[in-house]
């Protein structure tokens, strides 16, 4: 019996999955959102701080064995002016990230009440807590740094979520969200 031939001229092209994951961005004004979307989607990094008004909207695909992820962001402005628009940034979402500012407790405590209204919403969307700024928390005081990192992680604790500090300035664990949602998924 002949046997098909596996040849270079005769090989049949690998059948690729792909799958697409909604991830959706909320947090305070100025905690670094739209850094933090246009970092892992693009690799850059740009200091100025542009205002959100309303959502942005990017995509990036990630190629993992025979799977191409494609993740659609949307990071939602942070002013509460655009509370109304938070369904579009979390309704149908996989994955929403919860930002605050680590050099800000404020914007940590803040997360509560996004929390509240984006689980209203989606309370099936895998969560993922993000303080940001990491490479500013270094220059404060380490009773501070002590302080905020237990806060945090009580935080994450009562969220079930991950916890994940990083810094879109010095692309420390930029990529970190990718690996959490990619097993829970």
């Amino acid at each position: 019996m002949a046997t098909p031939s596996t040849g270079a001229n005769n090989s049949i092209p690998a059948v690729r999955n792909q799958v697409e994951v909604q991830v959706g961005l909320v947090g305070d004004a100025q905690v670094g959102k739209t850094s933090l979307m246009v970092k892992y989607v693009q690799n850059i990094y740009d200091k100025e701080y542009t205002q959100t008004l309303g959502v942005n909207f990017l995509k990036r695909k990630v190629s993992i064995r025979s799977t191409d992820i494609i993740f659609s962001i949307m990071d939602l402005g942070g002013q509460r002016e655009f509370i109304n628009m938070l369904p579009i940034a979390t309704v149908g979402s996989s994955v929403i990230i919860f930002l605050f500012d680590l050099t800000r407790p404020e914007t940590l405590s803040s997360i509560k009440e996004w929390y509240r209204q984006a689980y209203g919403l989606n309370d099936s969307a895998i969560p993922i807590l993000v303080g940001t700024k990491y490479d500013l928390l270094i220059d404060l005081d380490p009773e501070y740094q002590e302080q905020i990192s237990r806060t945090s992680m009580k935080y994450a604790q009562v969220m079930n979520a991950p916890l994940i500090f990083c810094s879109t300035a010095k692309s420390i664990n930029i990529q970190k969200f990718q690996n959490c949602t990619g097993k829970d998924l």
